[in-house]
């Protein structure tokens, strides 16, 4: 019988964990099970999802990005600015908006890859820049009265059943995980994240890579702005503050190492499903936010510990 290695059971633990703290939480409460209770979880874990899923990229490569919280930010204010001040319509302005992800990203990339400036410095730094930006851009006013189109992507549905958010990031994760597991591109992050020097001599273009690594965390966050934007119909000067943490918090759970190397998106949207299922719970609870934040980093504390015993 072929013996089960430790990376499988931390997997599977993260799925059974999930199990379990929903059939908890249905007990407990009962309007946890209703059915628009768990269309709005869903609605919740897509934005925090994107996020991670690009988190996932960069981490495994042995890296961090403290700036996705900002990102969003800046991305909501100029889809909503675009539509509201510049008169242009839905999909100019989300073209604009996804552009601005690329280009936060990709100064992130360059500023780690080819600066040589540490992840967690660099990136702190652009999260001041970025947050800044967006303060000045609004004003740090909320920017609101968008167009009735735009709507439909935070609160539209598919077939009147699946919310738009949901489709977005179900297909944005089955590309990724594509792209992760069956292209040379995913390859080359793992092989990044286990030996960067290693992969250097083996012949794999380690800036380059680290730098499009870079740039598909800022499309992701900047897509996560663009749909809670939608959602809200406004964007908010604020919005995205601790949305790094969710996102960390999600990858690590999901099994994914901090070291770099080792893990998988799979996890990823497990880990996202289970800090979105635990957040609205204990709001349902009536758990106070500053208990909860206690919770969440128990779990985060918890998930390290058992990356660190394997």
């Amino acid at each position: 019988m072929k013996k089960i290695n430790k990376d499988t059971i931390f997997r599977l633990s993260s799925l059974i964990g999930l199990i379990l703290l929903v059939i908890a939480l249905s007990i407990l409460s009962p309007k946890f099970r209703t059915v628009d209770n768990l269309f709005n979880i869903l609605r919740q874990v897509t934005v925090n999802a994107l996020i991670a899923f690009g988190m996932t990229f960069v981490i495994l490569t042995g890296g961090i990005d403290l700036s996705v919280g900002s990102v969003v930010a800046v991305s909501g204010a100029l889809v909503a600015g675009m539509m509201v001040r510049n008169n242009l319509g839905t999909m100019p302005a989300i073209l604009i908006a996804l552009i601005s992800g690329v280009v936060m990203g990709g100064f992130n990339g360059a500023l780690i890859s080819y600066g040589k400036v540490p992840a967690f410095v660099g990136t702190l730094a652009t999260q001041l820049m970025f947050r800044g930006f967006t303060l000045v851009y609004t004003g740090g006013r909320p920017i609101s009265n968008l167009n009735e189109s735009f709507a439909f992507i935070g609160k539209g549905y598919v077939l009147k059943v699946i919310p738009v958010p949901v489709v977005i990031m179900l297909v944005t994760f089955f590309l990724l995980y594509i792209v992760l597991r069956k292209t040379k591109f995913g390859k080359h992050v793992y092989a990044i994240g286990g030996s960067e020097q290693t992969a250097y001599y083996s012949g794999i273009n380690v800036k380059r890579t680290k730098l499009f690594v870079y740039i598909i965390g800022g499309v992701l966050a900047a897509m996560s702005g663009i749909i809670l934007t939608s959602r809200l119909n406004s964007a908010q000067a604020t919005a995205g503050q601790a949305f790094e943490s969710d996102a960390i918090a999600s990858v690590v759970v999901g099994g994914t190492s901090l070291s770099g190397g080792k893990g998988w998106i799979v996890g990823t949207l497990i880990g996202a499903s289970i800090i979105g299922v635990l957040t609205n719970g204990l709001n349902l609870l009536g758990v106070h936010a500053y208990y909860q934040q206690i919770i969440k980093g128990a779990v985060i504390i918890g998930s390290v510990l058992m990356d660190r015993s394997e």
